[in-house]
């Protein structure tokens, strides 16, 4: 029972946290935008329905959902999570907060290890709601009828969702990733916004250097390199290199920046 309370703490501290995340007006006028694309898709495509398009897309409502993902995978979703991740330590600084956060017999490492937490909570929670929706939208709009793979071949609507969570799962850990990154960052400074834009400039820049060949070396260790691999996971069989390599590079993400993070935060002076 000794060691349970400090467990039983460190989780209600966790779901306050992702509570207050949540309740933030602008995180959830976020998610509202997040939700917003896959409406938007579902409608454009049934709109679109006609002639072979149609019947190509008769009852495969489950395109709405990876659509979805694909749109916004290279900038919507990373824009989420940098704007999390710059609230995460630098809002608090800013808001002269994180000081009396500090004063809780709560320790650095159990401050910071809830913050990243909560951003992976925040991770799953962005991609669940386009899921969610872009699912549920697609079936209303187009039908539960099999999946067509990239392969040609078809797949029941039940294996075929079984898919698709993969594939979100599989975004939402090189989300992790980039997550960890922005811990990182927002323990550099006390300006959220500026938090918030350099970790966006990184997703920018690994989106540029991706264009750049004589770059190739770069690549396998860009997050960007990987965020579309997701769509190997509808061939049929599955083709898992690619998303191996990615799940491995965002673990070593997190790895390396929430260490970095740690060492920071730890040793920072808090005078706001």
């Amino acid at each position: 029972m000794a060691d349970s309370s400090p467990i039983r703490g460190f989780v209600r501290f966790l779901a306050s946290e992702v509570g207050l995340v949540l309740g933030r007006r602008r995180n959830q006028a976020g998610l509202v935008v997040l939700a917003a694309v896959p409406v938007m898709m579902a409608f454009a495509i049934r709109s679109a329905g006609d002639g072979v398009f149609g019947s190509i897309l008769a009852g495969n409502g489950l395109i709405v959902p990876i659509g979805a993902l694909i749109a916004e995978a290279p900038f919507f979703l990373p824009l989420a999570v940098s704007m999390l991740a710059g609230d995460a330590i630098a809002g608090e600084a800013h808001q002269g907060t994180l000081r009396y956060l500090l004063a809780v017999p709560a320790g650095r490492t159990r401050l910071l290890a809830v913050k990243l937490l909560s951003l992976f909570a925040g991770c799953l929670i962005g991609v669940g709601i386009i899921g969610v929706v872009g699912t549920l939208m697609g079936v209303v709009m187009l039908g539960a009828g099999p999946m067509i793979t990239l392969s040609g071949s078809q797949l029941g609507f039940g294996a075929a969702l079984g898919r698709v969570a993969l594939m979100y799962l599989y975004y939402a850990a090189l989300l992790a990733g980039f997550a960890a990154l922005g811990l990182f960052v927002s323990t550099l400074t006390e300006q959220p916004l500026g938090a918030t834009v350099a970790i966006m400039v990184v997703n920018i820049l690994g989106w540029i250097a991706e264009a750049i060949e004589q770059l190739d070396w770069l690549h396998p260790w860009l997050l960007t390199h990987w965020m579309t691999s997701f769509t190997d996971l509808m061939s049929e069989p599955m083709l898992t290199t690619n998303v191996s390599r990615g799940l491995w590079l965002a673990l070593g993400y997190v790895a390396v920046f929430t260490l970095a993070a740690w060492a920071r935060f730890t040793t920072r002076d808090v005078t706001s």
